[in-house]
């Protein structure tokens, strides 16, 4: 296995323009397990309910995600409700439901301590430091975090933060935890705090990518519509890293490479609700869209004398 992903599983209830669904498939490791899968053997640690229905498992096991880190627990799984307006661009909860995930304490298989490749998803991050405890030297590790662990966690999550090599963080959040307007102000202080790179998420305008002292300018894949939003994040997470360890080496192409494959995988899981194109993708389809976002970004034009 190259791809050891810790964090949510949930029941999603969702609403959006486009339609809704109830008990949908969701969770941070579920949708950044299924698009690491693409590109590399995952496994996941998390827990779930009595009422987690078998066919998510067996979905999950035909995409070949190990689960010897799935614990199911007496009680309900976690059940997250929420709804979109028209712009899309921000979730509304209506309903938080923790359930099992309230006593959640990861613990990590030995058959998955020598994992390579870690993606700490979006987790209380005392949690997050716990599984670094449990893992033998990775050769790289992705911390993600959200807006609660940034008011309810802030020393904390800065601790984990300065034992990760990346950090993957929204714009509105970066902006947040730092206290800089700026993106790149943002950054800079974020690197500050020991991470080797940053990886700020701007929706549909794509990402910045900062690794030691280069800067990378990543679009996104433009759509036509969107169903539902939720879990592109993780999905972008869990691209990307599958990708960067697809190709083993750690360094400023390589990451920018895989921030265009998290980018990618993330344009497919918006365009239909859950997993439910995320899950059905083929490796062709894939590369179609990689090769077609390479030709709308590509500058192929002379620079302007001046």
């Amino acid at each position: 296995m190259d791809v050891l992903i810790v964090g949510s599983i949930a029941l999603d209830d969702v609403k959006t323009p486009a339609g809704e669904v109830t008990n949908a498939l969701g969770g941070s490791a579920v949708y950044a397990s299924l698009a690491a899968g693409y590109f590399a053997p995952a496994g996941i640690v998390g827990v779930i309910g009595e009422d987690f229905p078998e066919a998510h498992i067996r979905l999950l096991r035909e995409h070949r995600i190990q689960l010897e880190g799935l614990e199911q627990m007496p009680g309900n799984t976690f059940h997250w409700s929420g709804c979109y307006e028209h712009d899309m661009g921000t979730a509304q909860t209506l309903k938080t439901q923790l359930n099992v995930f309230a006593g959640f304490s990861p613990k990590i298989p030995p058959s998955f301590q020598e994992t390579p490749f870690v993606f700490l998803a979006n987790i209380d991050p005392e949690l997050q430091s716990r599984v670094l405890t449990q893992v033998h030297k990775p050769r790289f590790v992705l911390l993600d975090t959200m807006n609660h662990w940034i008011d309810q966690q802030r020393d904390k999550l800065i601790e984990a933060m300065a034992a990760v090599d990346m950090v993957v963080i929204n714009q509105e959040e970066a902006r947040q935890l730092a206290g800089a307007a700026n993106l790149i102000q943002a950054a800079r202080w974020l690197r500050r705090q020991g991470a080797r790179g940053i990886i700020i998420k701007k929706g549909e305008h794509g990402a910045l990518v900062f690794w030691e002292d280069q800067i990378g300018i990543i679009p996104a894949f433009p759509l036509a519509a969107v169903k539902d939003p939720t879990g592109a994040g993780d999905t972008f997470a869990g691209g990307f890293i599958g990708a960067l360890a697809r190709r083993g080496e750690i360094n400023f192409e390589t990451i920018r490479t895989a921030a265009v494959m998290g980018t990618i995988m993330a344009s497919f899981t918006v365009e239909d609700f859950s997993v439910q194109c995320l899950s059905r993708l083929r490796k062709e389809t894939i590369e179609l869209r990689y090769d077609e976002l390479h030709k709308m970004a590509r500058l192929n034009t002379k620079p302007v004398s001046l």
